[in-house]
């Protein structure tokens, strides 16, 4: 079993604080039968954040900053046949433009439907066809596009960006100057568009523009462990709510962590990644000696610097 928790702490001041308020007893207990493995250092400013690089590694794949394919991944669990071409996720988004910044609201809030989301896809398709990208659609807030300039795109993860300023993320890359003009065409286009004018008229945010991630070809998964990915700390981590983050925490904790815990008593095989915002952290049942179990044992964990530390 490979337990992976993306989220699991922050970097802001709030989320660092609210760290120090988890009472988590079967992670500290679970920890304190683990032993640390290997580390991924980065910071909150790169393109694929630690949970991202830490899945890649799980599933065998290889790949730099922003050139993980999940968007050939994820078509080809919807059904669209990839081939060995390049692909790349395109979310519908609503970017709110404010005095200061441009931000990306979360897609969820836009509570899309596929009604909505298919007239929207329709209407910006010969923007993307006239450029020579191929649209493919899916499902609400999944559409897919490839094109041969997608192999080597590096592009920010959609979860370093909900919230914050768009332009943080979109580098001054030669090569993203093209998925830009693209972005800007559909921001215009989009600006009349009857589905958004409707969408408006009930209090509904317009879907005025696109995010572009994981681009590449196609890569084999070969995960060997058997991988949980929990991503239940997600939402409220990206939407700053600490006190459901919390929540949520305490929930993991009393669910998945305590089963693994009572799995690395019976000394089964186990991994558990914990996730931040810069860096992830793997740790391993490994053999141990009676008497390093017995000297373990009597030790504390300290949750908070474990935590804050990623």
């Amino acid at each position: 079993m490979h337990l992976m928790i993306p989220f699991a702490s922050a970097v802001s001041e709030a989320g660092q604080h609210a760290v120090t308020t988890l009472a988590l007893p079967n992670l500290e207990r679970l920890l304190k039968q683990l032993t640390p493995a290997e580390r991924d250092e980065g910071d909150e400013y790169s393109l694929s954040p630690p949970h991202e690089r830490a899945l890649a590694r799980a599933l065998g794949w290889h790949g730099g900053d922003g050139l993980l394919p999940w968007g050939a991944r994820l078509a080809a669990q919807d059904g669209i046949a990839v081939g060995n071409a390049p692909w790349g996720l395109v979310t519908p988004a609503h970017w709110n433009v404010g005095a200061q910044q441009v931000s990306l609201v979360d897609p969820q809030a836009l509570a899309l439907d596929e009604t909505e989301s298919r007239a929207l896809f329709e209407a910006v398709k010969p923007l993307f066809d006239d450029e020579g990208y191929t649209l493919a659609y899916a499902a609400p807030l999944r559409w897919y596009v490839s094109h041969p300039s997608l192999a080597d795109l590096p592009c920010a993860s959609i979860d370093r960006v909900i919230g914050r300023d768009v332009d943080t993320w979109l580098a001054a890359d030669p090569r993203l100057r093209r998925i830009r003009r693209l972005q800007s065409e559909v921001q215009m286009l989009l600006y009349r568009d009857a589905t958004n004018e409707a969408r408006e008229a009930r209090g509904a945010l317009a879907v005025n523009s696109f995010w572009l991630s994981g681009c590449g070809l196609p890569q084999a998964d070969a995960m060997a462990a058997k991988l949980t990915l929990d991503e239940r700390l997600r939402n409220p981590a990206l939407g700053e709510d600490w006190a459901a983050w919390a929540e949520a925490w305490h929930a993991l904790d009393a669910g998945p962590i305590a089963q693994a815990w009572t799995l690395a008593q019976r000394r089964e095989p186990l991994q558990l990644t914990l996730c931040g915002e810069r860096h992830a952290q793997r740790y391993e049942a490994r053999e141990r000696s009676l008497w390093a179990r017995l000297s373990q044992a009597g030790k504390s964990i300290s949750l908070p610097p474990l935590l804050q530390g990623l």
